[in-house]
Parts: structure tokens; C-alpha cells; sequence
């Protein structure tokens, strides 16, 4: 009968717990690197590689909190120090950590390295330009295509009837539409409905726009006088 040498289960246990000990010194000691990984990149999560002589360390970090650390030594397997899947190997954490206090000075030079990135960096600009002359110019232009559009809105509405409507024409090739309601203009917008709104409830047009297309809005307005002139003549010819 073979004699098996004994089992006493107080030496696993006890090198487990020494290894528990050890990756919850390194999770709380790398922890706070990641939290300062996380606040040096400025972002919510992340991953950073520290290459030292003896292999490259990363740390994985989401919400300022380790996520994983990684020690990929020059030969041999890899080992994650600290993961959420499993503890690592004694073995293999003994040789991580002999190798762990130059992470973590490689840490400490890449903080080193982007503070003199930020040393010299000026904090002295030019003063940003006033907007206020270019939107009371945009707002002048506007108010008199609004006005103009308005009294043709309500002569629609005399004329036509109804809550609301719309004139549409073509000018200089596009399609220009006055959609108006009781109130006055709801919006002038050129070409269709991907198109450019000159007057609108929402956003104002580009500068660009409004060069572009206030030059051609009497051509717009001229439209709509014949239209109404061709009505009136079409009304005329009534007899009784």
C-alpha cells in the first residue's frame, strides 16, 4: 500500500489568505492610482500602459475604480494582479509584485511627464469679439422681411379664408413657401423642406443665408402682387 505524505489544509489556507492580504494591499494602493489616472485623462474610463525593464504593468479603470491590473512580464504568462474574475496564482503574483514599486515609479514619471507638457502652456488669449452688433443687424433685416410677410399672411387669410395656408413660387430656380396662419407668418423657408428658413419660431438663419436670400425676397414679394393681380383680373371678368 502506497504511503501518501499528509495533508494539513492550515498551510493552503493559510498561503491563501497571505495571497488575499496581498492582492487587497495592491487593490487599495492601485485603486488610487486609477482615481488618479481617471482625473489626469478626464475621462470616465480608461486603460494605461506602464512599461518597465521587466515587462509592461496596465491598469483598466471605469468610474475613477480599478477595474483590472495587469502585469505582462518579458517571458513567461501573463498574471492580473487585481481582476474581478480571479485571484491569481501565488507564484505568479510573487513575481508581479517583485516588479510592482516600478510601476509604480513608472506611474509617477508619466504624471511627472505631462505636468512639464502643461508647464509653459499661455493662459493669456486674445478678447473674444461682441456678437451684439451682428445680431442686431441680422434682427433689423429679419424684422422687415417679418413685417413684410406678416401683411401678406393677413391678406391671404382675407383672401382665402381659413386658420392657415400657404403661397408658394419659384425664385431664381428654387421653390420659396410663406406658411402662414390667423397670427401672421409661421415661416419662409427656401428650398423645400430640407431647405433654408429665412423666418422661422426656432433658429435664426446663418449670416450667409441671409445674404444670400434677402436680396431675392422682393422678387418673392413681387410674386405674390401678381398673383393677387392675376386674381383680381380673373374676378373682374365675372359678370352678372
Amino acid at each position: 500500500m502506497t504511503d501518501w505524505p499528509p495533508v494539513d489544509p492550515t498551510d493552503a489556507a493559510a498561503v491563501a489568505e497571505r495571497r488575499d492580504e496581498l492582492v487587497d494591499a495592491v487593490r487599495d494602493h492601485a485603486g488610487q492610482i486609477a482615481y488618479e489616472l481617471a482625473l489626469l485623462e478626464g475621462g470616465d474610463y480608461g486603460r494605461v500602459e506602464f512599461p518597465t525593464d521587466a515587462g509592461e504593468w496596465t491598469v483598466k479603470y471605469e468610474a475613477g475604480d480599478l477595474e483590472f491590473l495587469l502585469f505582462e512580464p518579458k517571458s513567461g504568462s501573463e498574471v492580473y494582479v487585481v481582476s474581478t474574475k480571479r485571484q491569481p496564482e501565488p507564484a505568479a503574483l510573487a513575481r508581479a509584485l517583485g516588479d510592482y514599486s516600478a510601476f509604480v515609479r513608472a506611474f509617477n514619471g508619466h504624471v511627472r511627464a505631462v505636468e512639464a507638457e502643461l508647464e509653459d502652456v499661455p493662459t493669456e488669449f486674445p478678447e473674444p469679439a461682441s456678437t451684439d452688433e451682428a445680431v442686431a443687424e441680422r434682427r433689423r433685416v429679419l424684422d422687415r422681411v417679418e413685417e413684410v410677410c406678416d401683411e401678406i399672411a393677413g391678406q391671404l387669410h382675407r383672401l382665402e379664408g381659413g386658420e392657415y395656408g400657404t403661397f408658394e413660387s419659384r425664385i431664381d430656380g428654387q421653390r420659396w413657401e410663406l406658411n402662414w396662419d390667423r397670427d401672421g407668418v409661421s415661416y419662409l423657408r427656401i428650398g423645400g423642406s430640407d431647405g433654408v428658413y429665412l423666418l422661422s419660431q426656432y433658429a435664426p438663419p446663418e449670416a450667409a443665408d441671409v445674404r444670400r436670400y434677402v436680396p431675392q425676397f422682393p422678387a418673392f414679394v413681387a410674386a405674390y402682387n401678381e398673383s393677387v393681380a392675376d386674381r383680381t383680373e380673373t374676378l373682374s371678368r365675372v359678370e352678372f
